[in-house]
């Protein structure tokens, strides 16, 4: 497949599959149970057909390796969509899950004894200020809720207070997975279809401990009366169904690119696709971004393309645009 064509599954994907995530939340803030669950039993229902054919293909890498993954694996999961039931907006939870290069770099260090650049060091500072400048400002705002009395507004703060310290845990759960996701492949060899397969398969048990969360956000997503033509459509249920189909696509445009580019593209298209998200959450949900949230937004995506050393990149391929013979 043409890398075109994954960069467009990315973008389309991974973009409107935050514009239907954010049309659930803010209806149901709470759902993040349900959103999660379908969508690991949508691929997982996918990868038992097309990928362990129905069962009967062994698994390259062992199963035993597979569940540790998993409980990391569900564990973000969980925590990230259930983050945005404790006073966290959409545009501070797409801001801060850009901070995983944070992450990655502290356990490379403490885990695997890695060793960076300068400019990588420079990188992540740059990202961290970005980071706590958003997560400072969006602090003050919650604390300064004209809506709320003295004692609600406490109470919104210390759920926000916990809503970053969820998103903390995820992030550097998320990396410790890449670590040992990054060593399974050097011993076995990469599986990126079979590992997408177990991750969303073996975790499918563990949502019966949610299953009265997941039953109530069911049964809350009752049929929408459409104006004018009078026409009864299950709104929620429609956006659920958009959330999944996205998140696969989503998913699958990331794979494709993995496949057909490099490592660096991929961070890079994965940055921008980011970025687009962000500005579409606060121009059409009209979610409240100060200056200092753009200064720090920019510090978090400049910050970010300067660790993918993507301007090293650019340089050769805008000297080789500029020599191009001229058309007479």
């Amino acid at each position: 497949m043409h890398p075109a064509v994954a960069v467009g599954l990315v973008f389309g994907g991974c973009c409107s599959n935050v514009v239907f995530l954010e049309l659930l939340v803010r209806q149901f803030p709470g759902c993040g149970n349900i959103v999660t669950f379908s969508q690991f039993l949508f691929i997982a229902v996918e990868g038992f057909i097309f990928e362990a054919n129905f069962g009967r293909k062994r698994p390259a890498i062992p199963i035993r390796y597979y569940l540790i993954m998993v409980a990391m694996f569900f564990t973000v999961s969980v925590v990230n969509n259930y983050a945005l039931n404790l006073n966290i907006a959409m545009p501070l939870h797409m801001i801060f899950r850009s901070g995983s290069l944070i992450a990655s770099m502290a356990l490379g260090i403490i885990i695997l004894k890695k060793r960076y650049s300068i400019s990588k060091y420079t990188s992540i500072a740059l990202v961290s200020v970005g980071i706590f400048t958003c997560t400072f400002m969006s602090a003050k705002q919650v604390a300064s809720d004209s809506s709320l009395n003295e004692e609600d507004g406490l109470q919104a703060f210390m759920w926000w207070v916990l809503g970053i310290a969820a998103l903390t845990f995820a992030l550097l759960m998320s990396a410790r997975m890449g670590i040992f996701q990054e060593t399974l492949y050097k011993q076995f060899g990469k599986h990126s279809k079979e590992a997408l397969f177990y991750n969303h398969a073996l975790p499918l048990p563990g949502f019966l401990l949610l299953a009265p969360n997941i039953y109530h956000h069911a049964v809350l997503f009752k049929p929408f009366q459409v104006p004018v033509i009078g026409v009864t459509v299950p709104i929620m249920w429609f956006y659920l169904l958009m959330n999944v189909i996205t998140q696969y696509v989503c998913i699958r445009g990331v794979f494709i690119l993995t496949t057909e580019c490099t490592s660096l593209t991929v961070t890079l298209v994965v940055t921008l696709r980011k970025f687009v998200s962000l500005i579409f959450s606060i121009l059409y949900f009209r979610n409240p971004f100060t200056a200092w949230h753009w200064l720090g937004t920019s510090f978090v995506f400049v910050g970010t393309l300067m660790y993918t050393e993507v301007w090293n990149s650019l340089g050769p391929l805008l000297a080789r645009w500029r020599k191009r013979p001229k058309q007479q």
